[in-house]
């Protein structure tokens, strides 16, 4: 019977079929080479360390294979982790994705549906018409990739879910402050985070691209932005106000927004942005812990540690 990581216990010896998520060498204190990997199911990660590991045997594994591990489940410094026996390759062989990748909680299908209708909901038709061509542009993808490659929304995906959550915040945030133009904000969280479909790999080992490390997400789509609305003939303020809010909707210098936040609609992008994903990271963090205990450490959220009260 197929195991997955969230069931692993301590003390267990089995075998456990997984996809590398992250592959590093390392060198004992006696000098000895051996492997650390991120090993990842649909359930979650986990670290596992193959201390006897050969020299064929450093540069053959690498991120994203698909593996059969032999190994012992061990508590280490309060966390999980798996200490390697036997590895094989287990690339050849199908495998469907889901198993081994987390994906969305809501059907594919039904996020394209409600992202389309909150699209087609626009009423500025310069707004709508450069929305729809980004939409068709990168719609193969803009559904299966994550919205980054941890901390918030980091599965397959990922990134329709944080759109689609961001524009349901938006459309009651427009509800409450009448004076919000609710098309160009809902227009700035769809195109807010497309960047990322050039900034990322992809669903499975994500990692930064080239073009992701050297220009960011953010120089990405404004750029594209810019370059979409020449050839659609958008008015030029239109387009100006669009690419202001994926300029600014980092909010500060210091998170990477070249601008700050200069008009209410990109103000309001930068806040339920920043509350979507810190409640996903949260959400996460408390979804692995046991009632009554802290959770782990969370980076993205001052590294601080929060309470899962009892039910």
């Amino acid at each position: 019977m197929k195991k997955w990581i969230n069931e692993l216990c301590d003390g267990e010896r089995l075998w456990l079929e997984v996809l590398l998520n992250d592959v590093s060498r390392g060198i004992t204190n006696k000098g000895a080479p051996y492997l650390n990997f991120v090993i990842q199911d649909k359930t979650g990660t986990m670290e596992a360390k193959y201390w006897s590991v050969s020299e064929d045997e450093l540069h053959l594994y690498k991120s994203g294979m698909y593996v059969k591990l032999k190994g012992d489940v061990i508590n280490y410094k309060d966390q999980l982790q798996l200490r390697v026996l036997q590895i094989q390759d287990d690339s050849e062989n199908p495998h469907d994705v889901r198993d081994y990748v987390r994906s969305a909680p809501v059907d594919k299908e039904q996020m394209k549906e409600r992202v389309q209708h909150y699209i087609s909901s626009i009423q500025n038709q310069d707004i709508k018409r450069l929305c729809e061509a980004v939409h068709l542009q990168y719609e193969r993808d803009f559904y299966d990739y994550p919205a980054a490659a941890k901390n918030h929304h980091d599965f397959a995906g990922g990134l329709a879910t944080h759109v689609l959550g961001m524009m349901e915040l938006a459309t009651q945030v427009c509800v409450m402050y009448q004076f919000l133009d609710q098309d160009l904000l809902i227009a700035g969280v769809f195109l807010h985070d497309i960047g990322k479909l050039i900034e990322l790999s992809g669903p499975i080992a994500t990692e930064y691209t080239i073009e992701g490390k050297l220009l960011g997400h953010i120089s990405i789509m404004q750029a594209e932005l810019a370059k979409i609305a020449d050839q659609l003939g958008i008015p030029k303020e239109t387009a100006v106000l669009l690419r202001h809010m994926v300029l600014s909707h980092h909010g500060e210098y210091e998170y990477g927004s070249p601008v700050l936040p200069m008009l209410p609609e990109a103000e309001v992008l930068n806040m339920i942005d920043n509350l979507d994903a810190r409640m996903n990271a949260l959400q996460k963090a408390l979804d692995r812990t046991k009632d009554g205990e802290f959770t782990a450490r969370i980076f993205s959220m001052e590294n601080r540690s929060f309470y899962k009260v009892k039910k």
